[in-house]
Formats: C-alpha cells, sequence, structure tokens
C-alpha cells in the first residue's frame, strides 16, 4: 500500500461530490453502457443476499467504467430498522484501483457515494424521459434517499411544487419542512400516497417496502414513475398496474433487472413484459432507444443499482480529491 492512499469520510465525499458532479458521473456511466462495443464498461454480477438472520441485505458491487479508471468495489448492507432509529438504511464502504497497477488508490464512505448517486441517477432518468415541462413531484419516502431525490431533481426540472409522503406523519412534515427552505418553493406533508402522487407529473418513490405504494390508477397521462426501492424480487414499490400502463419500462440495465427488480420480475412472470421490453437507460441517452413518444405517455423507470455507477462516482471524487480537471 502506498502512502498517498485517499481515505474519506462521508464529509469529505459530501464535499467533493456534489450534486452537479453526481449527476455528470452518472451521465458518464449510462452513456458509456449505452455506447457499446469497446466502451462499454465492465459490469460483473451483483450480490445482494438477505439474510436469515433478520431484514438485512447483504450486497457487493464490482465494476470498471473505463481504461483510464481503475476496478472499483463496493460492500455494504441495507438494515431497514434504521430508519426508525434516524440513521440511513445504507452502509457500505467503497475501494478504487489503480487502472495500470492495480495498487489501492482509495477508500472512502459508500455511503455517501450510494446516497449521492442513486439520486444523481434518479435525476438523469427523470430528465431522459419525462416531458420538460413536469414540475410537480410526488416524493414517496422522507428518508435520506428520498431528500436527496427531490434536491437532484430540482437540477434538472424547474420544480413548482412537492408533495411528500411516508408512513411516519412527523417524519414527513419534517422533511417538507426542510426542502421547502430548501428548494425555495412549495412542499406538502400529504396524509396518504395517493394524494401524493394524484396530478404529479414526477414521483419518485424511495421506500424499502415489500408491497406497492404507488398504483398505476393514480398516474395522471404524461407521468415519469422513477422507484429506487424495488432492488430485489421480494420489494416492489409500485403495483402491476404501473407497469401494465407505461408506454416504456426503462431499467438500468435489462439482464440485471430481470433478476432484481421487483416490479420487473413479476410483471416477466405474469407476461406483463417480455424481456425484450426492457429499455436501458443508457440505450435512451444515446439515442438507440426511445422510451417516451409523446407528452401523455406514462413512463416507469425501475432502478436495482449498477456497480459502474459506483465506478463513475468514486472516481469523480477521486479526481476531485486530487485536483484533476481544475
Amino acid at each position: 500500500m502506498t502512502d498517498d492512499v485517499l481515505f474519506l469520510s462521508r464529509d469529505q465525499v459530501t464535499a467533493l461530490l456534489d450534486i452537479d458532479t453526481a449527476i455528470a458521473s452518472q451521465r458518464a456511466a449510462f452513456g458509456a453502457l449505452g455506447a457499446g462495443a469497446a466502451g462499454t464498461p465492465d459490469l460483473p454480477g451483483k450480490i445482494m443476499h438477505p439474510s436469515r438472520f433478520d431484514d438485512s441485505v447483504v450486497f457487493a458491487y464490482v465494476s470498471r467504467l473505463s481504461r483510464d479508471t481503475g476496478a472499483v468495489a463496493k460492500f455494504g448492507s441495507v438494515n431497514p430498522g434504521n430508519a426508525a432509529i434516524g440513521l440511513p438504511t445504507v452502509h457500505a464502504v467503497i475501494t478504487a484501483l489503480d487502472p495500470v497497477t492495480g495498487e489501492l488508490v482509495a477508500v472512502m464512505d459508500g455511503t455517501a457515494v450510494t446516497t449521492l448517486r442513486t439520486a444523481a441517477a434518479g435525476a438523469v432518468a427523470f430528465d431522459a424521459l419525462s416531458t420538460a415541462d413536469s414540475a410537480e413531484l410526488a416524493l414517496i419516502g422522507s428518508g435520506t434517499q428520498a431528500l436527496a431525490h427531490a434536491r437532484a431533481v430540482a437540477r434538472v426540472r424547474d420544480l413548482k411544487s412537492v408533495r411528500v409522503w411516508s408512513p411516519n406523519p412527523e417524519r414527513r412534515v419534517r422533511a417538507a419542512e426542510l426542502l421547502a427552505a430548501e428548494l425555495g418553493i412549495a412542499v406538502e406533508a400529504t396524509a396518504t400516497p395517493r394524494e401524493a402522487v394524484t396530478g404529479a407529473s414526477l414521483v419518485a418513490a424511495c421506500t424499502l417496502s415489500t408491497t406497492p405504494v404507488v398504483r398505476g390508477a393514480w398516474l395522471d397521462p404524461g407521468c415519469t414513475v422513477v422507484s429506487v426501492g424495488s432492488f430485489e424480487p421480494t420489494r416492489s414499490e409500485v403495483d402491476a398496474g404501473v407497469v401494465w400502463r407505461a408506454a416504456a419500462v426503462v431499467v438500468d440495465d435489462p439482464a440485471t433487472a430481470a433478476e432484481h427488480a421487483g416490479p420487473v420480475v413479476d410483471a416477466l412472470r405474469d407476461r406483463l413484459l417480455a424481456r425484450a421490453d426492457l429499455i436501458g437507460l443508457g440505450d435512451v441517452l444515446t439515442g438507440a432507444r426511445t422510451a417516451r413518444t409523446g407528452p401523455d405517455d406514462i413512463v416507469f423507470y425501475n432502478s436495482v443499482g449498477l456497480g459502474v455507477q459506483d465506478a463513475a462516482a468514486a472516481w469523480a471524487v477521486v479526481h476531485a480529491a486530487r485536483g484533476v480537471g481544475r
């Protein structure tokens, strides 16, 4: 191990990976996936393993974005019970290796990277899939990831209002007050998820729910739904009605989604979808596939998370720490 290895805390990662940098990193990640051929990132299969002792999930991702950036590995766990005690539900550590020698370059807090890259990818999806005048955001969830999504979406759309729902009344009110102060727009806590979703042009589902909290019957024409909590087969934040009403079902990676994304796994099993119907976000960004064909289309994006997202974000952090590009 060399003496110049970077050891970066959560606060340092957050300072180095601002929202716009995080969004740029995710555009690069999905753009590389969509480019194909020699530019395709290394993307080994992800590991998601539910514990037999409790409701936690251990995960591991390995990926390499490009020839100029080395391999990145993330190891961590999802602990749903943390929400009740005010802690992030995801904790992780990330290591980055030199692209030539394989020597250790950096060890950084993976919780901050995961929060920022997930929200940034959600913003990239909304930017690519929603109509340009979409301005009303329904936020399902009031935790760390939900708040991060609101901040990121505000960078790609001129939000006029946000409605927040989560099961805990005090938490959703607190989240609404915080976002109103930060974003300078009207933010309302709603009593039900239906109240939050009805009339919204943008819906961000950021929960760990195993049962649907967003229903297709509630969606207005033209709505874009992004789900980041349906990351394993047993978790479905949206019901089959969302998939059925969607003119396009977009995923971070079709092969990964077919194994891990709860609503997609269910829809494939029930023959609501065929594998060929799944559209990769990278293909939309590069123009290889089209998702939205008109202003009234409902578009659904299910993200389960990919190692290449961590690789892109982690190297953005390393470059920022080294002053690369300044």
